[in-house]
């Protein structure tokens, strides 16, 4: 989802990235593609978010000063496991919650939210109600959203822009074989949905229709939502 957003944005002139991925080599193969092709400048960065997501130490990560900070960073992980086993349910929660806590609060200091800049999060629609099928993964990216949305209003009359979007399944390898076809957008759509307007700010849900059906999935019985 990254890489669509980020070639989109090049191809819109924008000639500056900082790119932070747990993959160090493909972020580079990356890094050189947008030097070759949009002739933008780029520099690199590895991470672990589950080592971010530890206590012991905490660090405060070096994010810089840019106009648009973008966190995509999530992972399934395997639900049937973190059930009983309460370390795959912590690595869970530190790839969609806890290793991203350290960033967000690096970004969003008082000095940065008090001139334009734009935050844009990838949370989740399976935020909006627990499922049976993969409620640590929905717990994290409630948490996130909760987390961001507190930063959102306290952006309220400020030039800082927070963007939280509730993602349906993408085509991406994370959901592959792990959701149906037909429900899945492309990363390329929703790039160019989310810089048709860029100064958005707020939640919502991507696509938009998703925004109805989580609506009807809230409201379903408990009997019925047991079953998703």
């Amino acid at each position: 989802m990254a890489k669509a957003i980020v070639r989109e944005l090049a191809c819109r002139g924008c000639g500056r990235f900082h790119l932070v991925a747990r993959n160090g080599d493909a972020n580079q193969v990356f890094a050189r593609e947008l030097e070759e092709s949009y002739g933008a400048a780029v520099s690199t960065q590895q991470t672990d978010l589950l080592a971010d997501g530890s206590l012991n130490p905490i660090r405060r990560p070096e994010v810089g000063d840019f106009d648009l900070y973008l966190i995509t960073a999530g992972s399934l992980g395997e639900a049937e496991l973190a059930r009983d086993d309460a370390a795959e349910a912590m690595r869970i929660l530190a790839a969609n919650v806890g290793g991203l806590i350290p960033w967000i609060t690096a970004i969003a200091t008082p000095e940065r939210l008090a001139r334009p800049g734009r935050l844009w999060v990838f949370s989740s629609v399976a935020a909006d109600r627990g499922r049976p099928s993969n409620y640590h993964y929905g717990a994290a990216k409630a948490a996130l959203t909760a987390l961001c949305e507190g930063v959102l209003l306290r952006c309220h009359g400020k030039p800082f822009a927070v963007r939280i979007i509730k993602a349906g399944f993408m085509a991406t390898p994370m959901t592959v074989g792990k959701a149906p076809p037909a429900l899945c957008a492309s990363p390329e759509s929703v790039a160019r949905d989310l810089l048709h307007r860029p100064n958005r700010r707020g939640i919502e849900y991507m696509p938009c229709w998703w925004s109805p059906l989580m609506l009807l999935i809230r409201l379903l019985p408990a009997q019925i939502a047991s079953k998703l």
